[in-house]
């Protein structure tokens, strides 16, 4: 497919995070972009501002005249479209070119030097972070991000001039076989989407086969003590990285100041110390040495990494602080695994030692919840009080005896309230939390605003 000839690309789920952001790059370099959504949300009315024509009714006749030439139109879908899919089914029927977006983003990062950055958890805020460092820098780079970065307030950055792509590399699906990067980070094997993957060990073959798709010469940086073999090339140099453990990329003199993190990066070509972080939670700190890893091997600088590491502001919904007083604290966050649960509850216990710590959770997906029913007990047990709320489907149908009342039994706290979305804001008016969460990946970022209405 030779891009110079498309004039048009409709996507069909064009109001999704990674969807979104190709959108971007096609408007920003000129090409005529509309799309489908499901629904309307921030995300597509930025995009309308920004001169896509989006329409949420599922209706060919809402496709505009000039997207029904498939001399010239590009069609972008997203796996999480059914097969039923009308506008889908219109495209395929009348032969279109049609692409997954995993492939789009693969053709894309092919025109430029590729950073990409892998794991089950983490690559998020990686990926943001190294874009930051790169943007703030004498480098430069183009970047596709799975969050909006609350510094640039997009997920997308274009830089006509820098040779330089980043990209979230994303495992669902098996999307990131589609990546030949030159530069990768892997920060995470933990077992999940066992919808698409058969097991634990299917995931980490996968990975495997992630490594193998990096450039010859290439780098990867993969985080210490993961469990995984990593497979053996001689055309690759490979590093590790750390927090806490000896590493060729890691932190030292770790410490709290003024209520943020304050560390030295010690890595290959040697220190940067006083770094200041402007997110909260340990996990940052490691997230940090990784972004600067690949920040340093890309060539910059140690002056620039100092200056520009201060000024991060992260992702919006990840560990989001949404109101910040002294005697009520909400923080909004995207965590939908066990493991993500995990730290970023224990990152709020350790910022909010003397306070109590009162969690919102919606399950996102009936096998997700399924295949670490356990697990997610474990972790909302961490909490001094627990609200859960039913499960968000998302791309599935419903699972027989699959509910979010198989997590509620397991949880030994008792301080512990089973409701559906809707009944949320009554439940809260009888509540007094100091520090509040609201936690998932599903539609729950819909209740951030009410509830900071009621509680402000």
């Amino acid at each position: 497919m030779d891009l110079k000839t498309i004039h048009n690309v409709y996507f069909i789920g064009v109001g999704g995070i990674g969807m979104s952001a190709i959108a971007r790059f096609f408007n920003t370099y000129g090409k005529s972009v509309a799309g489908y959504d499901k629904v309307s949300k921030p995300l597509t009315n930025d995009l309308i501002n920004e001169g896509i024509n989006i329409h949420f009714e599922d209706n060919v006749s809402n496709i505009p005249e000039d997207f029904k030439n498939k001399e010239n139109t590009l069609v972008v879908y997203t796996p999480a479209i059914p097969d039923s899919h009308t506008e889908l089914n219109y495209f395929i029927k009348n032969n279109f070119e049609i692409k997954k977006r995993s492939e789009v983003l693969g053709m894309l990062s092919r025109e430029k030097e590729c950073l990409a950055v892998a794991g089950t958890h983490g690559k998020t805020t990686i990926t943001t972070m190294i874009s930051h460092l790169m943007k703030q820098s004498r480098m430069g780079c183009n970047s596709f991000m799975g969050g909006i970065s609350k510094n640039y307030n997009t997920n997308f950055l274009a830089d006509k001039d820098s040779k330089y792509v980043v990209v979230e590399a994303d495992e669902f699906d098996r999307s990131f076989l589609q990546l030949n990067p030159q530069k990768a980070i892997i920060s995470a094997v933990d077992a999940d989407h066992l919808d698409i993957y058969s097991d634990e060990n299917d995931l980490k073959n996968t990975f495997k086969d992630f490594i193998g798709k990096i450039n010859p010469g290439g780098v990867l940086v993969i985080k210490k003590g993961l469990i995984f073999d990593i497979p053996k090339r001689d055309d690759l140099q490979i590093y590790t990285y750390s927090i806490n453990q000896d590493s060729d990329f890691k932190a030292e003199n770790i410490r709290i100041e003024d209520g943020l993190y304050v560390f030295d990066f010690v890595g290959i070509n040697g220190r940067i110390n006083n770094l200041r972080l402007g997110l909260p939670g340990k996990i940052n700190v490691e997230n940090a040495i990784a972004a600067i890893s690949i920040a340093t091997l890309s060539g910059v600088h140690n002056d620039e990494i100092f200056n520009s590491i201060s000024k991060f502001k992260g992702i919006q919904r990840r560990f989001d602080y949404q109101i910040n007083r002294e005697d009520f604290v909400y923080i909004d966050d995207y965590a939908h695994h066990p493991e993500e649960l995990k730290a970023s509850i224990s990152s709020a216990k350790e910022l909010f030692k003397d306070k109590k710590i009162t969690g919102i959770f919606q399950p996102h997906l009936y096998t997700r919840t399924r295949d670490f029913v356990n697990e997610f007990a474990e972790s909302l047990d961490l909490l001094d009080e627990i609200i859960l709320l039913d499960i968000y489907p998302a791309r599935e149908e419903a699972i027989p005896g699959i509910t979010s009342e198989i997590i509620f039994e397991r949880i030994k706290n008792q301080n512990k309230t089973l409701c559906a979305k809707s009944e949320l804001l009554e439940v809260l008016k009888n509540k007094n939390p100091e520090v509040l969460m609201t936690l998932g990946a599903g539609d729950i970022d819909e209740l951030v605003e009410p509830i900071k209405k009621l509680l402000a």
